[in-house]
């Protein structure tokens, strides 16, 4: 019987793209039938590294250049960011589950979950770069997710607050404009891919609500008080411009916290 968390390390570590890709959603499904052993194994987990193709060259993000999104290559470029975020996302889902081996099997079905999904949104967005004639790697990208996740490698808490709860987060904010900027140059297949992506994320948003509170009741911290603690840490000031309340409020957030973010 396979081994939850070997088959987590194995996702995680992949580094060629399409041997990953097969990985996670081959190990997701083994996962979700249930017939998977859940049992800790040792690994030295300050060693752990995601695995990723060589390309993008990963740059600082002020370095990107800015794209037009009326011609082909802006509008690739743009498909690129996000199927880049969509990427680290699958590491992040794989990561979660390997780095922290004594929650409850609950912990884990519900990151599988959010994994295969992620796998399945960037398959999506890489079969748009390939219509447009380009492939995962054209472009440079950046690395802010993924140093954000080794910030918050020692504390779950601090990583179910953060990567969820304020980084993907603002997914939900962003999205419905990317979807309109795509319905105004005409194209409708992205739009589509964006709008199922934005109803998923906010799953994946909800199942994080859902395990950070399950550990701030384990630690007797009050949630929001701490969410309040983390975002003047992690979120910087004048940040969010936009709230997108319907969709925070559907991914577990309460009015108390919406009020604080759209006040800060």
């Amino acid at each position: 019987m396979d081994n939850l968390f070997s088959l987590a390390y194995q996702c995680l570590t992949e580094f060629r793209l399409d041997e990953k890709l097969s990985l996670s959603t081959l190990a997701a499904k083994t996962i979700l039938s249930g017939d998977i052993l859940v049992s800790p194994i040792d690994e030295d987990i300050k060693l752990l590294k995601p695995g990723r193709p060589a390309k993008p060259f990963l740059v600082e993000q002020r370095d990107l250049p800015r794209r037009n999104m009326q011609l082909a290559e802006g509008r690739a470029a743009m498909i690129h960011s996000i199927a880049h975020i969509e990427f680290n996302a699958i590491n992040l889902a794989w990561d979660l589950i390997f780095r922290f081996q004594d929650m409850p099997k609950q912990f884990y079905l519900d990151w599988t979950t959010v994994a295969a999904e992620e796998t399945k949104h960037f398959r999506l967005l890489q079969s748009q770069l390939h219509n447009l004639g380009y492939e995962y790697g054209c472009f440079p990208a950046h690395n802010g997710l993924w140093d954000i996740a080794e910030q918050t490698a020692h504390d779950l808490l601090l990583r179910l607050a953060v990567v969820p709860r304020i980084l993907e987060a603002r997914g939900l904010d962003v999205t419905p404009g990317l979807i309109s900027r795509f319905r105004q140059i005409k194209d409708e297949s992205t739009s589509l891919i964006l709008e199922l992506i934005l109803e998923e994320e906010i799953g994946h948003v909800k199942t994080g609500t859902k395990w950070y509170r399950y550990q701030c009741k384990k630690l007797n911290l009050d949630p929001e008080e701490k969410f309040r603690q983390i975002t003047k840490q992690f979120l910087p000031s004048n940040n969010i411009k936009k709230i997108n309340h319907e969709a925070r409020l559907m991914a577990g957030f309460s009015q108390a916290e919406l009020n604080y973010l759209a006040a800060h």
